[in-house]
């Protein structure tokens, strides 16, 4: 890839980087959708109004005016989806560690007999498995541990 392609990619990816956050920051001003729509399609129309501008320097320019017109009129509170970074829910999942299903009774575990059957059968392997790779422990190694 020459260098004026790589530069073409990098410009083009800001310029969609910019439209996508000024859409984003429209979203977060106007809640009503038809009043979100109508602006949204004026600041399409300011960014197609100078898609076949040629010079690089005049291209940076608009850029940069851009990036900073963003940044003097960002939400004071932006919307954010739930589960993205800053979101309400985001990692809030828990998932559960393995041995939790070791502690599950024999009456929960007979409800589900050929997964545990097979996590048993795993388990052996692992253990067959870590013993060829670290070797035996012994019985003075699990003494002196707490």
């Amino acid at each position: 890839m020459s260098a004026s392609t790589a530069a073409a990619l990098a410009h083009t990816r800001r310029v969609c980087t910019l439209y996508k956050k000024s859409l984003r920051n429209l979203e977060s001003w106007f809640d009503r959708r038809h009043i979100f729509r109508y602006q949204a399609t004026l600041m399409r129309a300011r960014f197609d109004q100078h898609k076949n501008e040629k010079d690089p320097a005049k291209v940076a320019q608009l850029v940069a005016d851009g990036e900073r017109e963003l940044f003097e009129k960002q939400h004071y509170q932006p919307k954010k989806f739930p589960m993205s970074p800053g979101g309400v829910a985001f990692e809030r999942e828990v998932i559960p560690p393995d041995w939790v299903l070791d502690y599950w009774h024999p009456l929960e575990k007979a409800q589900f007999p050929d997964y545990f059957a097979r996590r048993e059968k795993r388990k052996e392997e692992y253990v067959v498995w870590w013993e060829k790779q670290y070797g035996k422990s012994s019985a003075n190694d699990s003494s002196s541990h707490h």
